[in-house]
């Protein structure tokens, strides 16, 4: 009887049910780890940043530390990194004071401009409607001022919380740039020796990935900001610099964070330059996501993150259910690795993607694919 019963079950049946328990199996784990991500989630960001920032530092190190000490190279570099952000950020803060007079009459004769084309036609409404909306707004916000200033206090006590996350990143990315190789010896003296190999290419094509996402999406918001400062800049819309590093910050946030930066500076030229000027903005929203999505992400991004843009857009949706901002941002670069990962230990990377790059294993002249020796020193 058990033989019949298992003739009884196609050999196509019985193969997806074995790839099927499988699967299975692997959920749960991806599972218990995303919890435990939950769990420490402020050290997962701090961890995720400092290899951002590790992978950003190292090309600069490793150039300087050919002509003087590497502890030096690091903190030469980092003091220049330093200065940049103090000067764009003071840059953003001057613009907005420089501004700030002149703003409150713009944004006044704005909002008037907007009631009378929404009282006009195609529209058609009427005045007491508009009257109605404002006075239901400003009653909202009076009768809920205590819970809306008892949020906004809520909010303002995750600043700690930032300020421990961004310290832990400095900290972690200064021994990730300096001593990234020990670190990494360290960790594959731990591996098994028979699986040490793998492990390494499978750590340097890993690193190979995430530092050209990082190193392209940067690329790819740098030219999405120039090109939207220009045109802000040409049609005269205030607070041009704000924008502007609010378009860079958002296209960490492939395809959508974008338009939705691009959202905000219609707003503001919609309130202060008129209708026509917003309008022109709106444009600008479709060509420009036409741009980054048809020209800069595959001829930028392509080198390093071979993913289809469908898949790119469903990992940040899927993201953003599961944790937000948090996860739209991390979601596309974690695919790639995973992705890449995959075809490496299916032995069929990719021999399009030539040199690993500056993998945890070839920074500093370890050939791909060979484990290094051990060190006399630990990480």
């Amino acid at each position: 009887m058990d033989q019949q019963g298992r003739h009884a079950v196609s050999p196509g049946l019985r193969r997806a049910s074995e790839y099927a328990w499988r699967l299975l199996i692997l959920g749960v784990a991806v599972y218990v780890v995303f919890r435990l991500a939950l769990r420490f989630e402020l050290v997962f960001v701090a961890l995720f940043i400092a290899l951002i920032l590790s992978s950003l530092l190292r090309p600069p190190v490793n150039t300087l530390g050919r002509h003087m000490p590497r502890a030096l190279a690091l903190v030469t570099t980092a003091v220049g990194a330093l200065a940049v952000l103090a000067g764009v950020a003071w840059l953003v803060e001057y613009s907005v004071a420089e501004q700030s007079s002149d703003l409150g009459d713009e944004f006044r004769g704005g909002i008037n401009q907007i009631k009378q084309w929404l009282e006009g036609p195609p529209f058609h409404v009427k005045a007491s409607t508009l009257s109605d909306l404002q006075s239901k707004i400003g009653t909202y916000i009076s009768q809920h001022r205590s819970s809306l200033l008892s949020q906004a206090i809520n909010e303002a006590s995750r600043v700690v919380d930032v300020v421990t996350v961004l310290a832990l990143a400095v900290f972690c990315s200064v021994f990730f740039t300096h001593s990234g190789v020990q670190i990494w010896r360290w960790f594959l003296r731990q591996v098994p020796e028979q699986v040490r190999d793998l492990w390494d290419r499978c750590g340097q094509t890993a690193w190979h990935t995430f530092a050209g996402y990082t190193r392209g999406i940067i690329m790819v918001a740098a030219a999405n900001a120039v090109m939207v400062g220009v045109s802000l800049k040409l049609l005269q819309v205030p607070l041009v610099l704000p924008l502007t590093l609010l378009e860079f910050l958002a296209s960490f946030v492939p395809l959508v964070g974008s338009p939705i930066a691009m959202a905000v500076a219609t707003i503001v030229a919609l309130a202060s330059r008129g209708v026509t000027t917003a309008v022109v903005v709106l444009v600008l929203i479709v060509v420009f996501g036409q741009i980054e999505g048809h020209v800069l992400q595959p001829f930028v991004m392509g080198w390093a993150v071979r993913l289809h843009p469908v898949a790119v857009a469903v990992c940040v949706i899927a993201g953003t259910i599961v944790a937000g901002l948090l996860g739209a941002v991390v979601a596309v670069p974690l695919v790639s690795i995973a992705w890449a990962v995959t075809k490496v230990l299916r032995g069929r990377a990719d021999p399009s993607d030539g040199d690993p790059g500056p993998g945890p294993g070839n920074i500093e002249g370890i050939p791909p694919g060979r484990s290094p020796e051990p060190s006399t020193g630990e990480a």
